[in-house]
């Protein structure tokens, strides 16, 4: 991935949110950016399954992350998100975001996350950049 000036890495691994949850940002470059979380028991919902918040807030992670890379404050306009398959406590969660297109003031990216290799959830998100 692409060098990211130190002080914006700072910026985007300070997340307060992130670390009470757990996130970790494991790689960040320009436009992109991963980061992963394992599932413990105090995600789960009362169907015995990680709650959907918590695999959001690991895609979401990666979306602000690469969003904001480029060194300019991008905040989020659209979000969605698929659930494809669920997980077990245990296992770690990696979410990979990419920049699919920017155009002025405004962004698309698309998160793909993943489990063992295999990808459990889908994150597509757009956001407003406050650009000069």
């Amino acid at each position: 991935m692409s060098e990211i000036p130190e002080e914006t890495r700072e910026h985007i691994e300070s997340d307060p949110f992130c670390a009470k949850l757990g996130i970790e940002l494991v790689d960040l470059g320009a436009g992109t950016a991963v980061t992963e979380l394992e599932v413990t028991e105090d995600m789960l919902n009362f169907h015995g399954t990680p709650h959907g918040g918590a695999v959001y807030s690991l895609a979401d992670a990666a979306f602000a992350a690469s969003s904001n890379s480029h060194g300019t404050t991008a905040v989020a306009l659209e979000t969605n998100m698929s659930y494809l398959e669920a997980v077990e406590v245990g296992q770690t969660l990696r979410a990979e975001a990419e920049e699919t297109h920017m155009a002025g003031r405004t962004a698309e990216y698309s998160i793909d996350v993943t489990a063992d290799g295999d990808r459990v959830a889908t994150f597509r998100g757009r956001v407003y950049r406050f650009v000069d």
